[in-house]
């Protein structure tokens, strides 16, 4: 289970991609990943050299870094999220295709493209393979993807086709249900959507999507399932002050997730929400904040950092911590 949110700054243009990680434990913590970086795909030892440098969360695994999420030079942003009972991956590779694990998808997307058009072009390249003829066996891992970048194009990227299918997204929100449009279809419960949503025509960097109204309107549940996350994201996205800035769009994004957060409850569910985690598209900054800490920890994707040549792996405490005032 994860759940994305995106926040527009109307005053600067800032566009912030905000996540929950949901997993039964911590294994991803901010990482930095240089230009030219050999790494080498589980599925069929291929190896790729990064384009691009890139900030986000992941860790090194073997000969790869598994990005979760993370914002890249050109500020192309992604996230890769849990998809239930989604995915169609393909068993048989075909010649000249980059093969690729799943999970590899978003670190591979990160470190290649510039941009939501750049992968666009290219995602007809790739396919993401069965473990049948794979070198290490991972089963069928199910994910898809959110990327967007400084234009404010934001998509859903799914592999239930092959190519893999881009959708665009100007919701901005992401949970962790298959059929896309069927979670769009259901949130008209709870919402009315403008004249241009219905018709597919929303201009880029649109704060709302809906009209506001929703008189005679059911009330968003309250579970932690996915499409009960996605309606209650959905519905509070669309009804908060919209920011002015990125510090704003942190806020928001941040409050809004406080709505989707999952608390840990071992004896009900095997997930929790480990960390969240944003990322600023002008700026680079990439915020993250495991479950026990109550401050959030901030790394800007600089060009002194840029031109690094090792891979930098942040230490970040996730326990809780006070500061005390004496009177």
């Amino acid at each position: 289970m994860c759940t994305s949110i995106l926040q527009i700054g109307q005053m600067d243009g800032t566009h912030v991609l905000a996540r929950t990680m949901d997993w039964p434990r911590l294994g991803a913590r901010p990482m930095f990943c240089p230009r030219q970086y050999h790494w080498h795909s589980v599925f069929d030892d291929q190896e790729y050299v990064t384009k691009y440098a890139l900030l986000g969360s992941g860790g090194r695994h073997d000969r790869r870094i598994d990005a979760s999420d993370g914002v890249n030079e050109f500020g192309l942003a992604v996230q890769k999220l849990t998809f239930t009972n989604g995915s169609q991956l393909v068993e048989e590779p075909t010649e000249g295709r980059i093969h690729l694990a799943p999970f590899e998808l978003s670190f591979y997307l990160l470190s290649n493209y510039k941009s939501v058009q750049d992968i666009i072009d290219h995602i007809d390249e790739i396919e993401l393979m069965a473990d049948k003829h794979s070198l290490m066996k991972y089963g069928h891992s199910e994910l898809h993807f959110a990327a967007c970048d400084p234009t404010g194009r934001i998509v859903v990227i799914e592999p239930v086709t092959h190519p893999i299918e881009v959708i665009e997204n100007p919701l901005g929100i992401l949970t962790n249900s298959n059929h896309f449009d069927r979670q769009i279809n259901k949130l008209e419960k709870y919402m009315d959507f403008t004249d241009a949503f219905k018709s597919q025509t929303v201009p880029l960097n649109a704060p709302r999507v809906t009209t506001g109204n929703v008189s005679g309107k059911s009330t968003p549940p309250g579970s932690y399932t996915p499409g009960s996350r996605f309606i209650r994201a959905a519905y509070l996205k669309e009804r908060i002050d919209l920011p002015e800035n990125e510090i704003e769009a942190f806020d928001n994004c941040w409050h809004l997730l406080d709505s989707v957060n999952v608390p840990k409850s071992s004896a009900h569910q095997p997930t929790y929400s480990v960390y969240r985690a944003a990322v600023c598209c002008e700026s680079r900054n990439y915020y993250y904040q495991p479950y026990h800490a109550k401050s959030v920890i901030k790394i800007q994707l600089t060009d002194d950092l840029i031109r690094q040549t090792e891979p930098i792996f942040f230490q970040v405490d996730d326990r809780v911590d006070f500061r005390e005032i004496s009177v």
